[in-house]
């Protein structure tokens, strides 16, 4: 019992090595990130983006930790996805598909690498234009990216899952959109991408969640997905599917032969993370990965769509709750914006003036010493900060 206790204690963010190891991975999403939005122009495929960033990870985790005695796990923690308009999420096709991007394309990119099962995801939503930004599009990055903001103070030890999920629906509808609903921010642990402590999108009586408070020395994946239509997503289309995780506590003997050579391979090479059907042989993971799913032994990660005029954001970033404050590891600038709404809320605004300023509600004086100001924090949160500020400001 107590070896169990003395490795559990060293896998979270008290060990050095850990924090190491989730700032290694933060380093190359966001480098794969930056890497997506210059390959990202018009009438270029998005299967050759995704590919290339995911060969990308590949690569560079690779060759981290490469001469140490045990050999440690590190790759990619969830494949690049470009959704793009009204698709809300996971859409990371096969190599056959021929989908290309459109000048003045909204486009989700989400991302994840890790180093030994220590995992750093991100999103960022990216217009295919040139300018500022404007009008409804500006809008719905502007309330997924100011409720980000908001979710970064709020998600702190002591605190509670329940007052993230209320705060972020009043940012949105300050700027008229909705956050998307069924979206969950896991907390993250080694080698688990969906921890068991969650906040939730929004509140409804069919997706409850049990009440969390933050804790120190926790990590958590900070997903906002905002819309401009009615944030309740649809599946249209299965075959879209191509993002599967193994359900590692289900068994069962596979009839299809098809069925048992794809799983076969997915235990061998995804045993544990997210993967895409791209990286299994296309014709026999078509035929094998119904039947693995229709027995549950895979989790799907469904291509979801809000109504077809509707703009969909997205923004995800990974923070670790360090004793001296908030460190978001994962993040890309934001395009200029120039929303139609501004910020005029005051609960709003007091949310927003927490953590890297840590001043009182009544703007009261600084104090040393409080949890979240650290120069290292302020200074890789202020510019997001004024970024917000800023797009809300503009009229």
């Amino acid at each position: 019992m107590s070896d169990d206790e003395r490795e559990e204690k060293e896998l979270d963010l008290t060990s050095p090595e850990v924090v190491t190891k989730y700032k290694s991975a933060a380093e190359i999403v966001n480098k794969a990130l930056q890497l997506v939005v210059s390959e990202c122009k018009p009438k270029v495929k998005i299967v050759d983006i995704c590919e290339k960033a995911d060969s990308y990870i590949r690569e560079q985790a690779g060759n981290m930790y490469k001469n140490v005695k045990k050999k440690i796990e590190r790759g990619v923690a969830f494949p690049t996805c470009i959704s793009v308009n009204n698709t809300v999420c996971h859409f990371s096709p096969l190599a056959s598909d021929e989908t290309v991007l459109e000048e003045g394309d909204m486009l989700k990119i989400d991302i994840g690498c890790h180093i030994d099962g220590f995992i750093a995801v991100v999103a960022h939503t990216h217009v295919l234009q040139e300018g500022p930004v404007t009008g409804r599009a500006a809008d719905v990055i502007a309330a997924a990216n100011t409720a980000a903001e908001v979710a970064l103070r709020l998600v702190r030890p002591g605190r509670k899952n329940k007052d993230v999920t209320d705060a972020i629906q009043k940012v949105a509808a300050a700027y008229d959109c909705k956050i998307v609903e069924g979206v969950l921010s896991h907390q993250l642990k080694q080698f688990v991408i969906d921890g068991n402590k969650v906040v939730l999108s929004v509140s409804a009586p069919e997706t409850r969640v049990d009440d969390a408070e933050f804790e120190e020395n926790e990590v958590y994946a900070i997903d906002i997905v905002t819309s401009t239509g009615e944030g309740k997503p649809k599946l249209l289309d299965e075959r879209q599917t191509t993002i599967y995780k193994r359900a590692v506590d289900r068994n069962y003997h596979l009839k299809m032969k098809a069925s048992r050579f794809i799983f076969s391979e997915i235990n061998q090479k995804f045993p544990i993370m997210p993967f895409t059907a791209r990286a299994l042989e296309e014709k026999r993971a078509r035929l094998g990965l119904v039947e693995c799913v229709n027995h549950e032994l895979l989790q799907p990660y469904p291509v979801l769509h809000e109504k077809p005029d509707d703009l969909v954001a997205h923004i995800k970033f990974t923070v670790l709750l360090m004793p001296n404050g908030s460190d978001r590891i994962t993040s890309h600038p934001l395009q200029e914006l120039q929303p139609t709404k501004t910020i005029d809320d005051p609960e709003i605004k007091s949310w927003l003036a927490l953590g890297t300023k840590t001043k009182k509600k009544g703007g009261g004086k600084k104090k040393k010493g409080k949890k979240g100001d650290k120069t290292e924090e302020s200074t890789e949160a202020e510019p997001m900060d004024t970024a917000t500020n800023g797009a809300a400001s503009q009229e």
